[in-house]
């Protein structure tokens, strides 16, 4: 699909990074994946004008828009395959409340899967699909 949404994430995060590749195998090639801490995650960081907390979060770039916490997963739940992408129902759930289940998934993501190896080469159906300048 041309024009697919980009998702950043905390490169530093072994569940971040886990979670990109369940994505990857889900989303019929739509998105493309950046580490929020790389030159280019930090220059779009920048154009979208996000905070500096912004890097610790999963982050949709989507249609002109950013996304950041429960909204950004739940988007990104919306272009995957079936039964995936049926949690968007859960967008109804107003956003303090989400992002509060967030944030404690969040806070504790480290010790669910522990930190990522920042020598790791991503497999061949994601490097291709990173962002580059």
């Amino acid at each position: 699909m041309p024009g697919g949404g980009i998702i950043l994430f905390d490169g530093t995060c072994a569940f971040c990074e886990r979670s990109v590749r369940f994505v990857a195998t889900r989303d019929e090639g739509y998105f493309k994946f950046g580490a929020s801490q790389n030159p280019e995650g930090q220059a779009l960081l920048a154009k979208y004008g996000a905070g500096g907390d912004a890097a610790g979060t999963m982050i949709l770039i989507e249609d002109g828009e950013i996304s950041m916490r429960s909204t950004a997963v739940l988007k990104i739940a919306k272009r995957m395959t079936a039964p995936w992408r049926w949690a968007a129902v859960f967008l109804w759930v107003p956003g303090p409340i989400r992002d509060a289940i967030y944030r404690v998934v969040a806070a504790n993501r480290h010790r669910i899967a522990g930190r990522a190896n920042a020598c790791e080469i991503p497999p061949p159906e994601i490097r291709e699909r990173l962002i580059t300048p």
